[in-house]
């Protein structure tokens, strides 16, 4: 008997691990492209663009402090968790005349973590909502120019979710008002887009060296 459950232990157990793991990896990558061909983002910065980047997109809109717990949620659930990861970007949306309240807002995050990862975009509303429109999703924004959603954008500029959501079936973006659906759905889909990136650099690091 011992050595019939050192064999299982040595051979089976790892075969079983394996298994458990490479369907894991299987999941990897299957985070839905809902939108394709977003516009770029109209900034004055040159280095804000979603060209090439993983963005977290939200729209704060006038009101800053109606939306500061939001994206306190989305610093301490979500940015910290990631920020460090290549590529990696959050970028919020704001009508102009708000610049005096998001440095507050920016001290606030910056509190807490490093947000040179953090970038503000100021927009005249109608640019806001020709941009937001782009998207092409189910949400409209306030009289404020705010959801308080945020989405995941990919480096070629499509918007991913999910479109077998248990809850919303087409699940466009993530409450970050919640904190549940933050930390049961946000933090999972940023693992997948991160984790479909690593594999692609690791396939064509595979490619060159042969």
């Amino acid at each position: 008997m011992k050595k019939t459950l050192v064999l299982v232990v040595l051979f089976v157990l790892p075969i079983v691990v394996y298994l458990f793991f490479l369907s894991g990896t299987t999941n990897f990558g299957k985070l839905a492209v809902l939108t394709e061909n977003i516009g770029e983002i109209p900034s004055s910065d040159d280095d804000i663009t979603l060209n090439e980047k993983i963005t977290v997109l939200g729209f704060l809109g006038s009101d800053i402090n109606v939306k500061r717990t939001n994206a306190l949620n989305l610093n301490q659930k979500i940015y910290k968790r990631f920020y460090e990861f290549n590529d990696f970007q959050f970028i919020m949306v704001v009508p102009e005349g708000t610049e005096s309240d998001v440095a507050e807002l920016q001290k606030e995050l910056g509190a807490l973590a490093d947000t040179k990862k953090w970038h503000f975009v100021f927009m005249d509303k109608t640019k806001i909502q020709t941009f937001f429109d782009g998207l092409k999703t189910d949400v409209t924004l306030d009289e404020n120019m705010a959801t308080p959603l945020v989405f995941i954008i990919d480096k070629d500029r499509s918007l991913r979710g999910r479109n077998d959501d248990e809850d919303e079936q087409t699940k466009y973006g993530f409450n970050s008002s919640s904190i549940a659906d933050l930390n049961n759905k946000m933090v999972d889909d940023v693992k997948i887009i991160l984790a479909e990136y690593r594999l692609a650099l690791k396939k064509n690091k595979t490619r060159r060296e042969i």
